[in-house]
């Protein structure tokens, strides 16, 4: 998912065809700015940037190594609303962002600083498109030591922010949402399959998925 600019004509002929909302894009020079300075005050070094969620298995950039990544103090969790690609208007899904308290296994990504400038900017069209999060640098634990990594988390002022959803909430909302680009709970699922794979755990997803896959059998034997 290599977000290229020419992806946004794309994305604004969805928008009007589904109804999005009005906000449902940051001005690209807001998206820029806000690259700039976040960037600004890192050293000239590579970058490394913690991937909790679908950047586990899907960065979109050049990347020169992986490790395992442990990030204190923030969880993963299902609080961010999704009202179009994996959701809608009228029936929208939730996608994995990072809110305060707990800890997130994941892994962390290292790109290499001579392709810095263009490898971030594929990545903030597809991490910030919405303005949804709010890029940070926190120290993430690895195996080889610690390190400063790029972390996207939730913006608790978006309005897209859902963190008083109930667990059953939240499974009903990925269960049945769907969108342009598949259906809400086929994310969690490869969300789910990619982490088992590489052994990371979260009690708290796995439950969910389990919840979601059962309201989706239970909906399908009610199709006659």
């Amino acid at each position: 998912m290599r977000f290229g600019q020419e992806r946004f004509a794309e994305l604004e002929a969805q928008a009007i065809e589904e109804n999005w909302p009005s906000d449902w894009c940051m001005a690209e020079a807001e998206r820029e700015a806000n690259r700039q300075t976040v960037l600004s005050n890192r050293p000239d070094a590579d970058l490394w940037v913690f991937a909790y969620g679908s950047l586990i298995w899907d960065p979109a950039v050049q990347v020169e190594e992986y490790r395992y990544g442990a990030l204190e103090g923030w969880q993963r969790s299902f609080c961010m609303q999704l009202e179009g690609g994996r959701g809608s208007p009228s029936q929208p899904g939730l996608m994995a962002a990072l809110d305060q308290g707990g800890h997130c296994d994941g892994m962390v990504f290292r790109i290499a600083k001579d392709h810095l400038e263009t490898e971030t900017e594929f990545m903030w069209r597809r991490e910030m498109f919405s303005g949804s999060y709010c890029p940070m640098f926190l120290p993430v634990e690895t195996p080889q030591g610690s390190v400063q990594a790029l972390t996207f988390v939730m913006d608790k002022n978006n309005r897209r922010y859902r963190p008083n959803l109930t667990p059953e909430e939240t499974a009903q909302a990925i269960a049945v949402a769907q969108g342009s680009l598949g259906t809400n709970f086929d994310y969690l699922d490869s969300l789910v399959r990619h982490m088992r794979q590489l052994g990371l755990t979260d009690d708290a997803v796995f439950k969910l998925h389990a919840r979601a896959q059962t309201l989706r059998k239970a909906d399908q034997k009610l199709v006659p």
